[in-house]
């Protein structure tokens, strides 16, 4: 029997305590039709015995106090909600129970925005990682140690995984469901739940805001020309003459500022106004590409796959009800 410790945190999103101990519940039971012993031991754990959530609407009941908790397999640690600096004070006396359990050989879940929980163990330095797509930014700027995977669903390094954003924590669950038991319990879990077993980018969901939380002025000029004027070509020379900073210099600080190339902010801004623009309108893909100052249909579908995903015609198939194929 494998002993899975969910953490019930302070602060925490209901569905992302709930989720898991449902699944591997529900495993369970599909390993005894099997004819086949049952797997995992769910516990939840916590500082507390009622565990008060989203504003005191909520009470869940733990059956574990951490500190009666001195060995488990893994440990699951659920979404965090509201503003993630609060949520972390929060919880900061979980965070030694979580590195000893570490230590003792247990591997460690973050689901979602559980991450920045994660993370604040320092745990994770040095080390990879995957978050919501909404909070990469703030995650980044909290913890510089460590390297956040871009658009990724799911991230394994060292006994310790995390998620994408929101439902995405479904597919690590279904990772870890196919990693203990195997393929064809972990499908079946897929079917089940009516997931889609193996997708492995939340890029599709992404949405660019851009990187503003710095204090170069010359960066933050350059980001809002190219906002401005995402309908033309725009060169790096053309930001180089506007903010009158050398070529090197300017590309080392927006990189450093943006967590983007000139180039890649470019394209992403671009790609953005495309989405919309497939999103809200009838526009053929032709013309939404001359919208947004692509001439090369060959370029523009291969940037817009790269960054979403998806094929422009896909996506606006997907997200626009109007769409008519052309």
């Amino acid at each position: 029997m494998m002993n899975v410790s969910i953490l019930v945190p302070e602060n925490a999103v209901m569905q992302a305590i709930a989720d898991p101990q449902y699944l591997l519940s529900a495993v369970n039971q599909f390993l005894a039709v099997a004819g086949k012993k049952p797997l995992f031991h769910v516990q939840l754990v916590g500082l507390k015995k009622h565990v008060k959530i989203n504003d005191g609407l909520f009470t869940i009941n733990t059956s574990h106090l951490l500190k009666d908790v001195k060995e488990t397999d893994l440990v699951i640690i659920p979404a965090l909600f509201g503003d993630m600096k609060t949520a972390i004070t929060s919880n900061k006396k979980a965070v030694p129970w979580i590195v000893e359990q570490y230590k003792n050989g247990a591997e460690v879940a973050s689901l979602c925005v559980g991450a920045f929980l994660l993370a604040s163990t320092g745990l994770l330095n040095g080390k990879k990682c995957s978050t919501h797509w909404g909070f990469q930014n703030e995650f980044r700027e909290m913890f510089p140690e460590v390297e956040v995977v871009e658009g990724s669903i799911i991230t394994e390094e060292h006994r310790i995984y995390s998620s994408g954003g929101a439902n995405s924590y479904w597919n690590l669950l279904l990772h870890l469901v196919e990693k203990y038991t195997d393929r064809e319990t972990a499908i079946l879990a897929s079917k089940y739940f009516a997931i889609d077993i193996d997708r492995e980018s939340q890029t599709t969901f992404a949405l660019f805001k851009g990187q503003k939380n710095h204090t170069d002025e010359a960066v933050r000029k350059a980001q809002e020309y190219i906002e401005k004027n995402f309908q033309e070509k725009i060169s790096i020379e053309d930001l180089i003459d506007l903010v009158s900073v050398g070529r090197r210099s300017f590309e080392r600080r927006f990189k450093s500022a943006t967590n983007n190339t000139v180039l890649e902010y470019i394209q992403r801004i671009k790609v953005e106004a495309a989405k919309r623009s497939f999103e809200c309108s009838r526009k053929n893909m032709n013309e939404v590409m001359l919208d947004v100052g692509y001439s090369d249909t060959k370029a523009f579908r291969s940037v817009f796959k790269k960054i979403t995903g998806l094929s422009p015609i896909e996506y606006r198939n997907k997200y626009n009800k109007m769409a008519v194929n052309t």
